[in-house]
């Protein structure tokens, strides 16, 4: 028996210490997920990356996303306007991102906490008046270190040093009132600050993180924002994992993937796959703040929440050249024995394409959603009289239902974007 026992453990301790592949939150499924916010959320860009990835990278395909940006707007301006709006989607998940015109531009006084933490209060009050289940407490971002005010000060700091204090005092606001609703809760402000950090020191002053203005990100930046929401949602970011036996010449793959061994010749191992759960795609030069591949150094986005993996077993050499799509890359049989994000390795991808169209079908669909709340679903209950008047009334829920009926078109057209992608990886041995 102790002999048993003795050959069991190795494999017990490689199972213990083995990461568990979990389920997403259950409260995505059939989830309805308003993104809220002012003008940083309005830019619609961490929100598109938002619902591109719980549309194409959760595995869940029956959430849907709409998002309440609103220029210039503070926590109170959604409070007062959060019944009327949201009556249109009836949300059951909401992730919220106040705070940057709550500050005021200015230095840090319990004044200006007192009442950020009030109008807070009304919007989660709303919130649950509204029947939202699951909330997000978002805490604003980060200015700029070189590009909020440069030259400018705040009392006795320069201007971004003692904003990102009034900042980083209202996300403590937020934490709190998260851990006191039992709510969750996305440190927006550290995972900017974190990751400007990084790239100030790397890049130096000309690359803007929080954007050209100090204070608007760009793409680099509102990744790091998408980051720390779905990080908040306590989202499972293992894509998937391909694993190859390339003696036994076969392969299995977890759900949301199809593959199989096709061929090869001289120890060369041709795998296709098939895939319905797509890694998160970036865009642009690697280089520049509009590009959200950029910031990806500086920030575990692809540990955390885009593990697509490829394990190979029993390669006949110490190294071996990976084609996937149109990329090779080299790598030892240690890494592959241990698993490579391709995710991560290869800037191009075979899923780039139809990540792309998505993207663009996301970008259109949240565009109309600005217009349809800001110029019309809320100026309606702008209009004097409006509340009393049940012909009005009436006359507004058909011009409504006519503007959902147009949103669930783009909808449509969003989902008619998620195509199975197939794609090929080649591993060859390579000598030496």
């Amino acid at each position: 028996m102790a002999c048993r026992l003795h050959k069991l453990l190795p494999l017990l301790l490689a199972v213990l210490a083995a990461p568990a592949r979990s389920e997403q939150a259950p409260f995505l499924s059939a989830a309805r997920v308003a993104v809220i916010g002012d003008s940083i959320t309005e830019q619609k860009l961490y929100s598109k990356y938002v619902e591109c990835w719980l549309l194409a990278s959760s595995g869940i395909r029956d959430v849907q996303v709409m998002q309440f940006g609103w220029s210039g707007e503070k926590a109170d301006g959604f409070a007062k306007r959060a019944a009327n709006d949201l009556g249109v989607f009836h949300p059951t998940v909401a992730t919220l991102c106040y705070g940057m015109n709550d500050g005021g531009y200015q230095a840090w006084k319990p004044e200006i906490g007192a009442t950020y933490e009030a109008n807070m209060r009304k919007v989660l009050d709303r919130l649950r008046e509204a029947g939202v289940k699951t909330v997000v407490v978002g805490s604003p971002g980060a200015v700029d270190t070189n590009f909020f005010r440069p030259g400018q000060t705040m009392g006795d700091q320069p201007a971004n040093v003692a904003y990102n204090d009034t900042l980083a005092h209202l996300r403590d606001i937020d934490r709190k009132l998260a851990a006191e609703g039992g709510l969750r809760f996305a440190d927006v402000h550290a995972a900017m600050t974190d990751a400007m950090r990084k790239a100030n020191e790397a890049r130096g002053p000309k690359y803007d993180v929080c954007g050209g203005d100090g204070f608007h990100p760009g793409p680099n930046g509102q990744l790091l924002m998408a980051y720390a929401f779905l990080k908040g949602l306590g989202v499972d970011g293992a894509i998937g994992t391909l694993d190859v036996d390339t003696r036994a010449a076969a392969a299995t793959a977890t759900p949301g993937h199809a593959i199989r061994v096709t061929g090869g010749d001289a120890g060369r191992t041709v795998v296709e796959v098939e895939s319905t759960r797509w890694p998160f795609c970036f865009e642009g030069d690697g280089t520049s703040s509009a590009s959200t591949r950029s910031i990806l150094p500086y920030v575990p986005f692809n540990d955390d929440l885009n593990r697509f993996v490829l394990e190979v077993a029993h390669l006949a050499s110490p190294r071996a050249k990976v084609t996937w799509g149109g990329e090779s890359k080299e790598f030892s049989r240690e890494q592959l024995e241990k698993g490579v994000n391709l995710a991560a390795e290869f800037p191009r991808t075979p899923f780039d394409e139809p990540f792309a169209a998505l993207s663009a079908a996301v970008a259109e669909k949240q565009a109309y959603e600005t217009v349809m709340i800001k110029q019309i679903v809320t100026d309606f209950r702008q209009i004097p009289g409006i509340a009393d008047d049940a012909e009005a009334q009436a006359a507004a829920q058909v011009l409504i239902d006519r503007l959902m009926q147009r949103w669930r078109g783009l909808e449509k057209k969003v989902r008619d974007r998620l195509v199975p992608v197939k794609h090929v990886i080649t591993i060859e041995p390579l000598a030496g």
